[in-house]
């Protein structure tokens, strides 16, 4: 499973926001410089993050645009989807009666890989931008990959 640029942008860009905002309002053209990203995306961007009450924008001389709410309130999930990029990791689509396999039926895997997915939305809502701007992520050393002791014998 990828995150698209959209996503991955409006959490950078959110991020930026957090960190840059305590001043006053911040310009989308001052983000897009810093985070190297196109400023039209950003105005699109944006434009749903409004939309979605996490943002406001501010007009005028000085204006730009502030956070709706403290970045501690403001979860990173949130953020995904409020630019309506779905955290999925099945084939299937969600609400449906149609399946992974010949649009039938679900494949051998399909509870493992929502699963998979319902952890992923758990673990981006349980992180704030105020984390991320504190670096309170956790980016610690990947587990060895398992041994043969380890592994579970399907005799």
């Amino acid at each position: 499973m990828k995150l698209s640029t959209r996503g991955r942008y409006a959490v950078m860009a959110m991020v930026d926001l957090a960190q840059n905002g305590a001043e006053g309002p911040v310009t989308l053209a001052d983000i897009a410089e810093r985070q190297s990203i196109s400023l039209s995306y950003l105005e699109q961007l944006f434009a749903k993050l409004r939309r979605a009450g996490l943002v406001e924008s501010v007009r005028g001389p000085g204006g730009g645009y502030r956070l709706n709410e403290p970045a501690n309130d403001v979860r990173i999930s949130e953020v995904i989807v409020a630019v309506d990029e779905p955290i999925r990791t099945t084939g299937c689509k969600p609400g449906t009666a149609l399946g992974c396999i010949n649009k039938s039926t679900r494949c051998l895997t399909h509870d493992l890989w929502e699963e998979l997915g319902h952890q992923i939305h758990g673990y981006l809502s349980s992180i704030s931008l105020a984390d991320v701007c504190a670096g309170r992520v956790f980016a610690g050393p990947l587990r060895p990959a398992s041994t043969p002791e380890d592994r579970v014998s399907l005799q």
